[in-house]
């Protein structure tokens, strides 16, 4: 995100026609609020706090400190009844997503404590405390007919639930607001008659907010050339290091890697990438050739170090595994591989890169005499994806070329793999294997996925809510 962490705006909402009557209400009321606002302080955001506003002017002054200080979310906090004219002019000129958190200080009244209160003036003090509710409606309906899109949260203080849920949009924010600092470099090519994969490259950024950067490999192969032997001896020791290298890969093909593998480092570097999709087959030119049947261990290391690569050049689901890894799921190239009917699970894995970091054990370098469907020879990367809870995420491309995310949520499992070199797991859904399958192609998805570990489909539910697609969830 540029180098600064996720601001977002808390604003409490009141009615300055109480303070008057009804003595330390106010006081109480802003007391609360801290409390939320140490609440969102502890997920590791900042905090831009507006505090209460109860009438016209604060409305507005709180609105243009939201766009003064380049708020990304705004939380606004219903502390008691409060009139939604004091609510529109705040959010209008924020700009920005709203979140309604309706809360009460305590899971109910203590009707007895509330019974003993010396007369009608404290009792009605005390009860506005807990009229949150109240005005939800009232500001629901003023954003519908404005044409306001806002979500709630509903609960009370010191409520996992509520603190759950909170953490949950915040990460969504994270999200949308890294992909909208993110640059996504393409380099190559579409493979070749994949025609799920073929997409509308300004509709992309237009949708999630990337910027989109044509990258040329001939400069990739130029970098490599430049790669010294300490450099190269270097970074064939940290291969060693960070991957299981079979005995079988020859110190020629390891060092081939390697030079592409600092060359992708300098050129990843250089045009401030923060994900990236490639396909090219480099036939006819030597020097490509040699880069690009060279790439899948550096290409590994970069989405492991969180600048995620696909394949294939499926700028789609580079967004998807860029998704996941800002959400902490850290995601992976995948596909379809096969079904296993008799253990009802389903074989899912690709060729190329692979997260290293959420493998099960250390992924295993090995050589490969041909990339089927591909251009060359030379090592790849075998893994499964560490056993448990897992999410898959789709960016799918309906007829209209609007956009949407699908989801589904499994676990990865025990059994045996095929040990051809690429990454390949098993895993289970709770509809069954088959009516996963059928399920998922359902939503007309491409052929590749993201896959992330971590069951994080509300999360992802939040994300598509703040970017304003539809989220489908397979189950």
């Amino acid at each position: 995100m540029s180098g600064r962490s996720l601001r977002v705006g808390l604003c409490g909402i009141g009615l300055d026609a109480y303070w008057p009557q009804f003595d330390g209400l106010k006081m109480r009321l802003e007391g609360y609020l801290g409390r939320v606002s140490g609440m969102i302080a502890g997920t590791g955001v900042e905090v831009v706090s507006l505090g209460l506003v109860d009438d016209l002017a604060s409305s507005r002054e709180a609105g243009r400190r939201c766009r003064r200080e380049e708020v990304d979310l705004l939380f606004l906090y219903v502390t008691t009844y409060a009139v939604s004219s004091t609510v529109l002019p705040l959010v209008q000129r924020a700009g920005v997503p709203v979140i309604v958190l309706n809360l009460q200080p305590d899971a109910a009244i203590d009707y007895e404590a509330f019974a003993r209160l010396p007369d009608r003036t404290a009792m009605t003090g005390q009860w506005l405390e807990y009229c949150t509710a109240c005005p939800v409606p009232e500001i629901a309906n003023l954003f519908a007919r404005a044409g306001i899109p806002f979500h709630q949260v509903t609960g009370y203080l010191g409520e996992r639930h509520v603190e759950d849920e909170i953490a949950s949009w915040i990460a969504a924010a994270k999200v949308v607001a890294a992909l909208r600092e993110s640059t996504i470099g393409l380099m190559g090519h579409y493979y070749s008659g994949m025609l799920d994969i073929y997409t509308d490259l300004t509709r992309v950024s237009a949708v999630f907010g990337v910027h989109i950067a044509m990258l040329e490999v001939d400069e990739l192969s130029a970098l490599r050339a430049e790669v010294d032997e300490v450099v190269l001896n270097d970074r064939v020791a940290e291969f060693y290091l960070h991957f299981d290298v079979q005995p079988d890969c020859s110190q020629n093909e390891l060092v081939r890697a390697a030079r592409t593998s600092v060359a992708l480092d300098r050129f990843a570097a250089a045009h401030d990438l923060q994900a990236m999709a490639y396909y090219y087959q480099g036939s006819g030119n030597a020097a490509n050739e040699d880069t690009m049947s060279s790439i899948i261990l550096g290409t590994s290391l970069l989405t492991t170090r969180h600048i995620p690569v696909a394949g294939e050049y499926e700028v789609k689901n580079v967004i998807a595994m860029k998704i996941m890894d800002v959400l902490g799921a850290d995601g992976s190239f995948t596909e379809f591989y096969a079904v296993d009917f008799a253990a009802d699970q389903v074989l899912m894995g690709h060729d190329g890169p692979g997260h290293t970091g959420i493998a099960q054990g250390k992924t295993k370098v090995r050589p490969l005499g041909v990339y089927h469907g591909k251009v060359g020879r030379g090592l790849s990367v075998e893994m499964s994806v560490q056993h448990g809870p897992v999410t898959l995420l789709s960016v799918v491309e309906d007829s209209s070329h609007e956009f949407k995310l699908v989801v589904a949520e499994g676990r990865s499992v025990s059994g045996p793999i095929l040990e051809i070199g690429n990454t390949n797991s098993r895993y289970s859904f709770p509809i069954g294997a088959r009516g996963f399958v059928e399920a998922w192609n359902a939503q007309g998805p491409a052929h590749h996925c993201a896959i992330g570990v971590g069951h994080r489909a509300e999360d992802l539910k939040k994300v598509a809510h703040l970017l304003g697609i539809p989220c489908m969830v397979v189950s």
